[in-house]
């Protein structure tokens, strides 16, 4: 599948750094039966870890004040956002698969040291910009339910990557297990409270076709916010590493052809189900909130407005608004899983870092938590910045996105690196190329505006 010298590249890649989550990597075993469901198990768990970034805390404030200032309109932005997912995680987990490389490996491997380090600085704002949200989401759920002030909920969140030390001794399979339920939380609470809210379900459908006014400067903020917290850079990295945890004859094409069709299954139905809960997310500010955008700016206003009968009408209750804050909690901690292993994939591809395990999930924990922390001081626990913060970093994840996309294209479009029979089809590097160029154009147009 690879040959002549980036075969080599390779060989040297895996004698430097060694394979991506080592700790992980080819430790699950598949069924050698030719069952679709058996085999669709055994591969289901990487795509669970992976949509979770696409449901993460970073999504709740966009796509529900979406709802709440433009209705059902950016429904389409939502659409076509899940869209480019699910052809871009596609491309990542073949990445991974074929090349026994994660993304930041490979761009690593094709890239000068000095341009290396530069893609992973940038790389790690993207992750910190992440982990900001869920560091923020995880705090104010704390909070919410709890009463907690909202800087011990952030100091607390460092000690989140303890519990991933623990679930990573407990095997692979045991925290996607746990993600998998949480993700099941969050979609039975946001099911439950969209349903008593009664949409308008024809302009629901309505929504789901692309609109011009979607062009418009706040409207388009609003769309590149969503599309920051739908498309995510950091998940690419992730995809492309633990794509690599099944255990089969990496050498043997039609076992990897079998590997590269299943994760594709695993990683479309759980894209489908993060899709699902955005929906839902921008239908309950709509259908409860739509109006009150600009009351609505922050995850406490959301939760108080959920028991505020002026706001929500008949349906607002106590339950709804705790129901709100669990699912917050779970989104959270789910979050705080993957941003974690892809920090640790990002360091250890881009600039071949050797720390022991602990220290590396701590480090890039930190990264994340500190900003948080000094915002928070600075601001006196002043919810309302901690969310400005929440959004702007979701608008910066849309203009970081090119920069590992467009290597993800070329690097699974290129014979050389995927071989012939794992290279992208024609059809496939064109919508790649498409959906890179419009982006990064549509993140031009925006900083233009904004600046001038």
């Amino acid at each position: 599948m690879e040959n002549g010298t980036e075969k080599e590249k390779s060989k040297f890649l895996t004698s430097v750094n060694g394979p991506s989550l080592s700790e992980i990597n080819n430790t699950v075993a598949i069924p050698a039966s030719n069952s679709f469901w058996k085999n669709l198990l055994a591969f289901s768990g990487p795509g669970a870890l992976v949509a979770v970034g696409y449901m993460d805390p970073g999504n709740w404030v966009t796509s529900i004040s979406g709802g709440a200032k433009y209705g059902y309109l950016l429904l389409s932005v939502i659409l076509v956002s899940s869209l480019i997912a699910m052809l871009l995680q596609y491309m990542a987990a073949k990445l991974g698969i074929v090349t026994h490389m994660d993304l930041a490996q490979a761009t690593r491997i094709h890239t000068g040291k000095k341009l290396g380090i530069t893609l992973w600085i940038i790389t790690e704002l993207a992750i910190m910009a992440t982990d900001i949200a869920e560091v923020i989401g995880g705090a104010i759920a704390l909070n919410l339910l709890f009463g907690m002030p909202l800087i011990v909920g952030v100091i607390l969140t460092v000690f989140d990557v303890l519990l991933l030390l623990v679930l990573m001794k407990l095997g692979f399979r045991k925290i996607e297990a746990i993600v998998i339920t949480l993700i099941t939380v969050i979609m039975a609470v946001f099911v439950y409270e969209v349903a008593i809210s009664q949409p308008n379900i024809p302009e629901v459908l309505k929504g789901f076709i692309p609109q011009k006014q979607i062009l418009n400067h706040g409207q388009l903020t609003m769309a590149l916010g969503i599309v920051g917290a739908t498309v995510m850079p950091h998940n690419l990295y992730l995809h492309s590493s633990i794509s690599q945890t099944r255990k089969y004859d990496h050498n043997d094409e039609e076992t990897t052809a079998k590997a590269v069709r299943f994760a594709t299954w695993d990683s479309n139905i759980q894209l489908s189900a993060a899709f699902i809960i955005n929906c839902l997310l921008l239908i309950l500010g709509s259908a409860l909130f739509f109006g009150h955008g600009e009351e609505l700016g922050t995850l406490t206003s959301l939760y108080d407005a959920l028991q505020d009968s002026s706001i929500a009408g008949a349906v607002a209750s106590p339950l709804l608004s705790t129901l709100f804050a669990v699912a917050l909690l779970a989104s959270g901690q789910n979050s705080t899983i993957t941003g974690t292993l892809t920090g640790q994939i990002v360091m250890e591809g881009f600039i071949h870092m050797k720390i022991p395990t602990w220290a590396r999930r701590v480090i890039t924990r930190m990264l994340s938590v500190v900003p948080v922390l000094l915002c928070t001081i600075y601001f006196g626990g002043n919810e309302a910045a901690l969310d400005n913060l929440l959004i702007y970093s979701q608008v910066f994840l849309s203009i970081a996105l090119p920069i590992s996309m467009i290597p993800l294209v070329y690097f699974t479009s290129s014979k050389k690196i995927m071989g012939e029979r794992f290279k992208n089809p024609l059809w496939v590097s064109i919508l790649g190329w498409a959906c890179a160029i419009v982006l990064t154009g549509l993140n031009i147009q925006l900083i233009i505006e904004t600046l001038f």
